[in-house]
């Protein structure tokens, strides 16, 4: 009996793949917001009624793919984070960021581009989803603890509404100054617009190829926040 129910747990993982592959094949072709489970249901040669026995909506399936492309992307950050040079390991960061955009354009849009009509992301998308942020955050708190981490003089320090907002984060990463979290939430934002320029076109002409011109803003970053 137990042997069984493990064989179809194992069949419907592996249709469930299977059904998320063919979606993401639709991203690239038609993107998210013409994903069908009808169409998806036609490629796999499914009726879709068994289809939505797997995924009721296709808010559900977009939701599947948004949390599988924010944890890839954050496994694939997670593996540069590796060793005792805190510099070297930030570009790491950065440069494993770019590469898995790169590498998947579709899903980097589904989770960095234009907003999906008509869908809103649920809770279980948020862990996720912080998980490259929190990677840095805490490469920031080592940096701090070892005497590494040195506020630039001219760094703000945060007061009022953003003062509020960047409080959310020392919860995230006590011990690291107000003014580098907020410092950390502009590199942030940098970096995914400086991919979204390359992934678009928009470097075409000027920093195309990029590659020296992300080294160098990545340690550029570095010294924002004061990483030395």
């Amino acid at each position: 009996m137990n042997a069984g129910r493990t064989a179809r747990e194992r069949a419907r993982a592996e249709l469930t793949e299977e059904i998320k592959s063919a979606a993401r094949r639709q991203l690239a072709t038609v993107g998210a917001e013409a994903l069908s489970l009808r169409a998806v249901s036609r490629e796999l040669g499914m009726v879709s009624s068994a289809l939505y026995r797997y995924f009721p909506s296709r808010d559900d399936l977009l939701t599947a793919l948004i949390i599988d492309a924010y944890d890839a992307l954050g496994t694939a950050a997670e593996g540069a984070a590796d060793g005792d040079d805190l510099l070297a390991e930030w570009v790491a960061i950065y440069a494993a960021v770019r590469d898995w955009a790169r590498a998947h354009p579709h899903e980097y849009a589904l989770i960095y581009g234009s907003p999906i009509s008509g869908y809103k992301a649920p809770q279980t998308t948020v862990e996720p989803a912080v998980r490259v942020p929190l990677l840095l955050l805490g490469l920031l708190q080592r940096a701090q603890a070892s005497g590494r981490l040195r506020p630039p003089s001219d760094a703000p320090e945060p007061s009022g509404l953003l003062g509020q907002q960047v409080g959310v984060l020392v919860e995230l990463a006590p011990g690291v100054p107000t003014a580098v979290l907020l410092r950390t939430v502009i590199v942030w934002t940098q970096l995914f617009g400086m991919i979204s320029f390359e992934l678009f076109g928009q470097l075409v002409g000027s920093m195309d190829p990029a590659d020296e011109f992300y080294e160098s803003t990545s340690r550029q970053m570095a010294a924002f926040v004061g990483l030395t």
